[in-house]
């Protein structure tokens, strides 16, 4: 259960350095297309799109890396650029705004998108750990991303990925059951949170999940196979 995503995304934004708009755009499609979308994927893919011109597809993406993370500083101001371009004049002045309050300090004592930006870094840097093996200097580090964007459901998540990994169940489904209750749809989450409550011994709550799971993306493959063994282990 490794964290695969990281290396991908960091090849995209390697790309995008490189005006490489096409090859990032086709990175970054391949986490949505599997449907893992993160606030950073999506907000990258914005930038690619809007530098490649394509104003429509740059908004969308914007638009659901908000929806992930309505506190993405960035992704507000990037849009509000774009949509002051397009001559969106009201509608980039209420992007600036909300930029602007969610800039206030934060519990932390950064102001947000310090804040955030932290975050990102600590992430970046679980993500190595875990790709390393060292599990458990990821976990700190994710702990410390959550720390620092408490309301960064994609940080969340990869914190109770490896706390599954290190078989903390108990602890990643606290965190999941925070994602889930947050994001309702977020159906990777879901599933990992179905994982967690077997893991945890509660088999009927796993069950429930990964019915869910699969009336929000019928023919979920990794789902399935979650029932199936489900339903071996309780023949």
């Amino acid at each position: 259960m490794r964290i695969s995503d990281e290396p991908l995304i960091n090849q995209a934004r390697e790309r995008f350095a490189l005006q490489d708009y096409y090859g990032a755009v086709h990175l970054l499609e391949e986490i949505t297309e599997a449907g893992r979308s993160f606030a950073d994927c999506h907000h990258l893919l914005g930038l690619c799109y809007a530098m490649l011109g394509q104003s429509p597809r740059a908004l969308e993406h914007f638009g659901k890396a908000l929806e992930l993370n309505p506190r993405y500083i960035e992704a507000h101001i990037h849009r509000g650029i774009l949509l002051n371009d397009l001559g969106r004049t009201e509608e980039a002045a209420e992007a600036f705004r909300h930029a602007a309050d969610h800039n206030a300090p934060q519990s932390s004592g950064f102001p947000a998108h310090v804040a955030a930006n932290l975050a990102n870094h600590h992430a970046q840097l679980a993500a190595a750990y875990a790709e390393s093996g060292a599990i458990a200097l990821a976990i700190e580090q994710y702990r410390r991303a959550v720390e620092l964007g408490p309301h960064f459901a994609d940080l969340r998540y990869k914190l109770a990925r490896v706390l599954l990994e290190a078989g903390d169940a108990l602890s990643a489904r606290e965190e999941l059951e925070r994602v889930v209750a947050d994001r309702p749809n977020f159906v990777d989450a879901l599933a990992s949170l179905g994982l967690a409550r077997y893991l945890s011994g509660d088999a009927t709550g796993a069950q429930q999940v990964w019915r869910e799971c699969l009336l929000a993306r019928p023919k979920n493959a990794r789902v399935e196979a979650y029932l199936a063994m489900l339903e071996r282990a309780t023949e």
